[in-house]
């Protein structure tokens, strides 16, 4: 199997350089089924979070490490982690080189990729994509072009897709 990487934003409302809002949760209110499914893959989200990126500049970083072939899960890892953990700016230019650098990528064309739009147009052509194929939240899984998988979902629901579109389990698990 496959996986790709496609661009894709929640909100395009949200202005480049990010908006404030409301917190969707406070630290006393009991965890929410995503953020128990969080803490079980290791994953704590932090609470309270005011501040909502524009996310395109992330992205933007995301093709140029594929164009790279640049290992897009370590990448992405290191940008939930940044957003959902430690409520760092994934549209701020210098957090993006920060994520670059520790992931391998080379910081000084990375900057210059970003600061020239060189990957602005084939992102904006990648979330017009998702858009085309039905794609109206994050994460989705498109499975050989006939299932998709919307939302964070458990790992039964994947198998259960996996089982109708016959693919041999590994190490017969």
């Amino acid at each position: 199997m496959d996986v790709r990487w496609a661009p894709f934003l929640l909100d395009p409302s949200i202005p480049p350089e990010g908006r404030t809002r409301e917190p969707y949760t406070k630290p006393g209110d009991p965890p929410s089924p995503l953020e128990l499914r969080g803490e079980q893959a290791g994953i704590t989200f932090r609470r309270g979070r005011t501040f909502t990126p524009n996310s395109h500049l992330s992205l933007e970083t995301a093709e140029y490490a594929q164009e790279l072939g640049h290992d897009g899960d370590e990448l992405h890892r290191a940008l939930f982690r940044t957003h959902f953990e430690e409520d760092g700016n994934i549209g701020d230019l210098d957090t993006l080189l920060q994520i670059g650098g520790d992931v391998g990528l080379d910081v000084d064309d990375l900057r210059d990729a970003l600061q020239t739009g060189r990957y602005r147009q084939q992102v904006d052509n990648g979330i017009a994509w998702a858009q085309a194929v039905g794609v109206t939240g994050v994460p989705t899984f498109i499975l050989n072009e006939r299932y998709a998988v919307v939302g964070a979902q458990e790992y039964e629901v994947f198998e259960r897709v996996m089982d109708q579109l016959n693919v041999p389990k590994l190490n017969g698990d």
